[in-house]
């Protein structure tokens, strides 16, 4: 399994666990802002770790295991859509705009949450299914 956006590999869901307990390089949070192309604040926001805190961790190198998690939550969201739509620019657009099937929200701002993520790769698969317009 490879999550592309942040650079991580691995062999079975094992080795992802190790990864995410040793905790994800800060360097994979730079990536996934510059492909998502946003703010160090609306990174923050949406994986719901403080600014002044995420600089912390950039010093040392590492996000926590739980920082690790929302990180790779919205990777999966994004690599999701970067497989549905075709592109980095069109799977950019589509999550920084409305979304009819959640209700017109934004789908990088619904998958703040493990739940609004989940609803996020569920809603890409039916896209991408062609049972559901975005």
């Amino acid at each position: 399994m490879q999550i592309h956006s942040i650079d991580v590999k691995a062999d079975n869901t094992d080795q992802l666990i190790s990864q995410l307990k040793k905790g994800l390089p800060t360097d994979s949070i730079d990536m996934l802002k510059e492909r998502l192309n946003i703010s160090d604040s609306a990174m923050s926001k949406i994986v719901q770790i403080p600014k002044r805190t995420l600089d912390r961790r950039r010093e040392k190198g590492r996000l926590r295991t739980d920082e690790s998690e929302r990180v790779l939550r919205l990777a999966q969201v994004y690599d999701m859509a970067f497989d549905v739509f075709g592109s980095q620019k069109k799977a950019e657009s589509w999550l920084k705009n409305p979304a009819r099937g959640l209700g017109d929200k934004i789908p990088l701002e619904y998958a703040d949450t493990d739940l609004g993520a989940h609803e996020v790769i569920n809603l890409l698969g039916r896209i991408d299914h062609g049972i559901f317009p975005g």
